[in-house]
């Protein structure tokens, strides 16, 4: 059996073992990616170079748009260029920046993800505070704190996971280089250390749950309390899109990591993995262009 000094390289799924269902697969994850593109980048180039969208909820958008592009375009071209190429191979080194990518990107991305619930919680139950309380020097530093988290935490998990020993062979179960894959190409009890350091960050991630959470309680309660049925449909209209991102990635993220062993299966597997790596980037964009006007009117000011 191959050690962790020995091996070069890993071999990812294969997502079809014809070729015209790989190509086939190639066009599906093209039109994907490209649509997560345009979406994306339509997004963060609008409220950068629109100043009516120079506001914190906007600023915060745009750390969302541009980590989603950073965590599709981390998983995705390779997937495409495995399936073009009738290959399933990765670099050992490739494999590694896969990794620190992909979760820096997630975890910056729930940390913006919680600090836009701050945001919609003063802007709703504290308005007269809200120009104190995220001004651009504490948007700049919220946002610099949940890039720096993420930083953080794809430097710990990756530097753990890459310095065991691995003697199972070198075939990962999953279209990307996934840390519980990896895992179990172990043959050290020291896998118990990321173990330890994934359940530690779990715990912390049901921390910024509860706060969103708690966010939104109070938030609703406010909105209750507005007298006027425009004033509540306004102010739930600014919500919804950050409600229903924040529940697509914890749904999909959530049941990927905490369902049973016995419900593991190598389809289940992937597209647990397809559900939280691709389709919230994907999505994200039009959940918050479609209630949205001022965005739909500066994507439209932009293209023509």
């Amino acid at each position: 059996m191959p050690n962790s000094s020995s091996i070069s390289e890993f071999l990812l799924l294969a997502l079809a073992h014809t070729r015209q269902l790989q190509l086939l697969h190639f066009w599906l994850l093209l039109g994907i990616y490209l649509a997560a593109l345009l979406g994306n980048g339509l997004i963060s180039t609008a409220v950068a170079c629109d100043h009516r969208l120079h506001t914190p909820m906007y600023f915060f958008l745009l750390n969302l748009a541009l980590l989603d592009l950073g965590c599709i375009s981390t998983t995705l071209p390779k997937a495409m260029a495995n399936a073009l190429w009738h290959t399933r191979d990765i670099s050992y080194a490739g494999c590694a920046a896969q990794v620190f990518f992909f979760l820096f990107f997630l975890s910056a991305e729930y940390c913006i993800l919680t600090i836009m619930s701050y945001d919609r919680y003063i802007a709703i139950c504290k308005p007269l505070h809200y120009g104190t309380l995220l001004g651009s020097r504490a948007c700049a530093t919220m946002a610099a704190a949940a890039w720096g988290t993420g930083v953080l935490t794809s430097v710990l998990h990756t530097a753990s996971t890459f310095s065991l020993p691995l003697c199972q062979g070198n075939a990962v179960d999953q279209f990307f280089c996934e840390i519980p894959q990896i895992l179990q190409l172990s043959c050290s009890d020291a896998y118990l250390r990321e173990v330890g350091l994934i359940v530690f960050s779990v715990l912390v991630l049901f921390g910024c749950f509860a706060f969103i959470l708690f966010s939104y309680v109070q938030i609703f309660r406010a909105v209750m309390r507005i007298p006027s049925e425009q004033g509540r449909h306004k102010a739930f209209s600014t919500c919804l899109p950050h409600l229903a991102v924040v529940t697509l990635l914890l749904s999909t993220a959530f049941f990927a990591g905490l369902r049973p062993p016995s419900l593991s299966s190598q389809a289940l597997d992937l597209t647990m993995a397809v559900l939280y790596s691709v389709v919230p980037p994907t999505l994200n964009p039009i959940i918050y262009s479609m209630r949205n006007q001022e965005l739909k009117d500066a994507v439209r000011k932009m293209i023509s």
